[in-house]
């Protein structure tokens, strides 16, 4: 047997209690434990260790082998997840303590979206200038807005109770996606929203909504060079523990009051998942067995370019990555696209349990699912067209379309058979009332109906009662914007790039290389044995070498508008779901990077600097390679500044290579400082291009071996050649352009982190309607069938001609 098996059997056999001698040895270890004090007994837990029997470790200071251990140890919490969920739920019943539990309550809630109408949102090359120019102008206030208004959801109200499980179905376009957005607290600026929406009698302004539920996106964007439980444990350290430190300190200190020896196998998952640097870890691995995923744990998720996990895997991921939240609201959004029903019945049934036994409220989006997966939800939620045209026990939902005169044939999914009833194509082949000519029932009429049916009086009648907020538990509701401290979440970050970066190491490998042949080519060109020191001409000639060094550390760091811009999807995803504030991000991707700007830096001047001739003085080297240490550091900064603003990889290409261009035409080489018009002499000024040139000038044409005179001139050489090129000839410009330098590397990094603060992920798709659709969409909502005709589209109510 090879050692995880051994471990895991030894473990085992501790739980079983098979061997009388370990239950003595256990009860010793246990009586040993209850004479610690409450905050060492919860860190402190009996581990089974292979070859070394039973011993008392603290699983804040586990060693490899102990955390090996350990983690083999609960691994049976994903093996078996209903046993485990009933004895920590029986665990906590034994001393009286409630879980934190969420209802959540929203009354009239109405969104809606501005979107153009017909060909004008169409995405042409003439519109998308156009919707340029008219946002600039009506922010200006100096055009009307010609968007029209697109109602999504109408008036919807309803209750989602904890310990129970909602499916919430609707044909494509009925608002499920708004409505959970909004139910989450993470509804897109661009649409608006009014009507009330409470948890637990709250507000959303009185806690941190993103934190208090978990939204999972239908849209799957996760690192393509990162395995599958690195995403999840990622998402797991950055979301913290939630209330499990403090729930197993009341419960440690409540069970020796009592004198309750708690069950071995829960206790050291509760500990194991509260303490300790293996937290995340634990419960990575608790999610990742629970969806399945253990058996790809260890592949990277892969992109078009990487090959990866399934689409359906990768499906899961992103469920993984919410799951391991501490918010006790789920709000799922499409999770079983790319899954068969198999593993969508198991997937919804691990969610279901824990629902059912430890008080979670979950609300989920499905699309056609399965008539076993329909039967494990208790509540439904039928949309379609914005409106409610059901929501409550699915026990009573067939009773309700029966009274409207619709009947669900027996060999006919329910799931299938209420998406159909509401649509003017499917209708009519679920009407019963023989006796009675069938016309189109509009959904305006069903949400009507359903205020008079007895499960909507119920829903009434209950928000008319508002919410006990004195009997919402203090830890149901998140009052902190992060679930870690500041360290641990850079510290996060900070493994993540590293991670990054190995995964990565070609085009770091590849632009070394690549720097590299470039400076053995520019020592060539620029060889010492054919560079002379007796005029201006020649001064001129050493001036290129290095106008030419600093450009190619500037474009060596172009690659980082494509290497910023393929994150920048995951990290806006990530930041809107307070995974980490901004700062973190930008720093580690600015500090990490450091190092390999000094590389390249040094791989320049150490091959180029004695092989070019410049000045043999070695501190006048080193300065040469702080100097292109700085420029490595400001480009990079500002092509990260760059990709950061744009959002948009073709646009941000286009802007950087503006930029390059613009500050080599004002860098005060391509045309000298005197040769630069007024007009443009403040682009001189703000050039880091100038600033370096400047500084490097001086430091090559200062030294001893320009310091020689030539006939005709009274000056130094090195001084005259400075003054040929506008630079001033002033030792004081090497430390003003490094000065500058180090400014615009803050300033540039600076402004990254700024964009990223504030702005929203670049969206070049303009919200359009076809007329016909608008047309169509309102006609259902009132009643009024529209029929192609050859005089255009004629209006019909009921079948009544206008």
């Amino acid at each position: 047997m090879d050692d995880l098996g051994e471990t895991h059997a030894f473990g085992r056999s501790l739980f079983s209690r098979s061997s009388p001698d370990y239950d003595e040895e256990e009860a010793l270890r246990w009586a040993a434990l209850e004479k610690l004090p409450t905050y060492d007994r919860a860190r402190t837990a009996v581990l089974a260790m292979p070859g070394e029997g039973l011993k008392e470790v603290n699983l804040e200071k586990l060693s490899a082998q102990e955390k090996h251990a350990l983690l083999q140890l609960v691994a049976w919490v994903g093996d078996d997840h209903e046993r485990f969920l009933s004895k920590f739920k029986d665990r906590l019943d034994r001393v009286g303590i409630q879980l934190p539990t969420i209802e959540v309550r929203y009354e009239n809630l109405n969104v809606e979206a501005q979107a153009h109408v017909g060909s004008r949102g169409l995405p042409t090359i003439l519109n998308t200038y156009a919707n340029i120019l008219e946002g600039v102008a009506n922010a200006l206030h100096l055009t009307p807005n010609r968007k029209q208004k697109i109602p999504i959801l109408h008036n919807v109200s309803g209750i989602i109770k904890p310990h129970r499980m909602t499916l919430l179905l609707g044909p494509p376009g009925a608002g499920k996606t708004s409505l959970l957005l909004a139910l989450a607290g993470t509804l897109p600026s661009s649409l608006k929203m009014s009507g009330d929406l409470t948890y637990n009698g709250h507000t959303m302004d009185e806690f941190v909504p993103r934190r208090s539920a978990a939204y999972v996106s239908q849209h799957d964007m996760h690192m393509a060079e990162l395995t599958v439980r690195e995403t999840v444990n990622f998402s797991a350290k950055c979301q913290g523990i939630g209330h499990r430190f403090d729930l197993l300190m009341e419960l440690s200190r409540r069970e020796k009051e009592e004198h309750i020896k708690p069950d071995p196998e829960i206790d050291i998952y509760m500990k194991a998942v509260a303490t300790g640097d293996q937290k995340a870890e634990v419960v990575t691995n608790h999610i990742l067995k629970v969806l399945g995923l253990d058996i790809c744990a260890d592949i990277m998720i892969g992109n078009n370019m990487l090959r990866g996990i399934s689409g359906g895997q990768k499906k899961r991921v992103t469920t993984a990555e919410m799951l391991v939240t501490p918010g006790r609201a789920l709000f799922m959004d499409e999770i079983s696209t790319g899954l068969d029903s198999s593993t969508t019945f198991q997937i919804v049934n691990s969610i279901r349990q824990t629902i059912h036994i430890i008080g979670g409220t979950a609300v989920i989006a499905l699309l056609q699912p399965a008539p076993e997966t329909y039967e494990l939800f208790d509540d439904i939620i039928l949309l379609s067209d914005g409106h409610v045209v059901y929501n409550g026990p699915r026990q009573y939902v067939l009773e309700f379309f029966e009274i409207m005169g619709f009947k669900c044939p027996k060999r006919k999914g329910v799931a299938d058979f209420l998406q159909e009833v509401t649509s003017i194509k499917d209708q009519g082949q679920y009407w019963i009332n023989n006796d009675e000519t069938y016309r189109f029932v509009p959904v305006k009429e069903f949400a009507e109906a359903f205020q008079s049916f007895h499960v909507g009086q119920a829903i009434r009648s209950e928000l008319a009662v508002p919410f006990d907020k004195d009997k919402s538990h203090p830890a149901a509701l998140k009052k902190s914007q992060y679930g870690a401290s500041m360290k641990e979440l850079l510290k996060a970050n900070i493994n993540r790039e590293i991670l990054l970066m190995k995964r990565n190491s070609f085009v770091y490998i590849f632009k070394a290389t690549q720097l590299t042949l470039l400076a053995i080519i520019a020592m060539t060109v620029f060889l010492r044995i054919n560079m002379h020191r007796d005029s201006v001409t020649d001064g001129g000639i050493y001036m290129g070498a290095i106008f030419f060094g600093i450009l190619m550390i500037m474009f060596n760091g172009f690659a980082e508008v494509g290497l910023t811009t393929v994150k920048l999807p995951i990290y806006f995803k990530q930041r809107d779901f307070l995974f980490f504030p901004a700062w973190t991000y930008s720093l580690t991707s600015w500090i990490i990077k450091t190092p390999l700007s000094l590389l390249n830096a040094t791989i320049w001047v150490g091959i180029t600097y004695y092989g070019i001739g410049f000045d043999p003085n070695i501190q006048r080297f080193f300065r040469q390679l702080l100097l292109l240490f700085l420029v490595n550091e400001a480009f990079s900064g500002l092509f990260r500044f760059v990709a950061g603003l744009a959002r948009h990889h073709v646009i941000a290409n286009t802007i950087a290579s503006f930029c390059m261009l613009n500050f080599m035409l004002t860098g005060g080489f391509v045309m000298a400082r005197d040769n630069v018009k007024n007009l443009w002499i403040w682009g001189y000024w703000i050039s880091p291009l100038m600033y370096a040139q400047n500084a490097l000038s001086v430091n090559e044409f200062l030294g001893h071996s320009w310091n020689k005179t030539i006939p005709g001139f009274k000056g130094p050489l090195g001084r005259l050649v400075l003054e040929s090129r506008g630079i001033f000839p002033d030792t004081k410009w090497y430390w003003i352009g490094a000065g500058a330098l180090l400014g615009y590397v803050l300033l540039f990094n600076i402004l990254y982190s700024v964009c990223l603060t504030f702005l929203d992920p670049f969206d070049n798709n303009q919200p359009t309607v076809s007329e016909e659709t608008l047309k169509i969409k309102q006609a259902n909502l009132i009643g009024e069938l529209l029929e192609a005709s050859s005089r255009g589209w004629v209006n019909k109510y009921y079948g009544r001609e206008q």
